[in-house]
């Protein structure tokens, strides 16, 4: 049967990609994991030519890259659920809680208030050249999730939070992989399309205001459905109103 909470999760995953913490350094990535200079990436874009074994090397990194950042999601997930089963008598104050924070960082987002150390992000030495390893990319994701921006912060909260109240560890588990493949799915999508991406993204770049202030709503949406503990009243409504996810696994 749908589940709300996942679409939510994979939606969240997207959302962060397209963030203005995360979008504008995708094409430093890039470069840092294919092993080769933004000059050589960027040639893709302008004449359509690339290093031989350029793009199976970006594709494959990214694919390690992405698979250390969904590493990472899963074991807090995992804590997360362990966490919560131990305080089971605390459920209503953990949501309390966890809806307020979830609320200060769409607020941010939105520009309401501003959290300084929430404006710290995550960076790699473009300059770099040499093909990086398999186990490199995969340690570059640990590093990555393990650090992760503002962006990734505000809505894994949301996410993690509602992972750690499905009613058995796979759902939790599930979900932070949905919100994990959500988020770095793209990340191999752009690596395959060096430079078609690197287009796109520089058009984009125009919307990424919009974007944050759609991820703000999004996180204070989500804050209220946990405070109210209403996640499952918006997924019996999505099946009353829109019957077609009953057939979704």
């Amino acid at each position: 049967m749908f589940d709300v909470t996942v679409l939510s999760a994979l939606v969240g995953g997207l959302i962060v990609f397209f963030s203005p913490c995360i979008l504008p350094i995708v094409p430093f990535y890039l470069s840092y994991m294919a092993g080769a200079s933004m000059a050589e990436i960027q040639g893709e874009g302008h004449d359509g030519a690339l290093p031989a074994g350029l793009r199976r090397r970006a594709v494959l990194a990214s694919i390690m890259f992405s698979l250390g950042i969904i590493t990472v999601f899963v074991l807090l997930g995992a804590a997360a659920f362990s966490l919560s089963q131990q305080f089971r008598s605390y459920q209503t104050e953990f949501r309390i809680v966890a809806a307020l924070i979830v609320l200060v960082l769409g607020l941010h987002f939105l520009g309401v208030i501003r959290v300084g150390f929430l404006n710290r992000s995550f960076s790699v030495d473009s300059g770099r050249t040499g093909e990086m390893s398999v186990m490199g990319a995969f340690v570059v994701g640990l590093a990555f999730a393990a650090g992760w921006t503002p962006c990734v912060g505000g809505v894994l909260t949301a996410v993690i939070f509602q992972a750690s109240q499905e009613s058995t560890a796979q759902q939790g588990l599930l979900l932070m992989l949905v919100f994990g493949v959500g988020m770095t799915a793209p990340f191999v999508v752009a690596a395959g399309f060096i430079g078609p991406f690197l287009r796109f993204a520089s058009r984009f770049r125009r919307h990424l205001g919009k974007v944050e202030k759609g991820m703000g709503a999004f996180l204070i949406l989500f804050a209220v459905l946990i405070a109210t503990d209403s996640v499952n009243f918006i997924a019996a409504w999505m099946l009353d109103t829109f019957p077609a996810f009953q057939s979704m696994v």
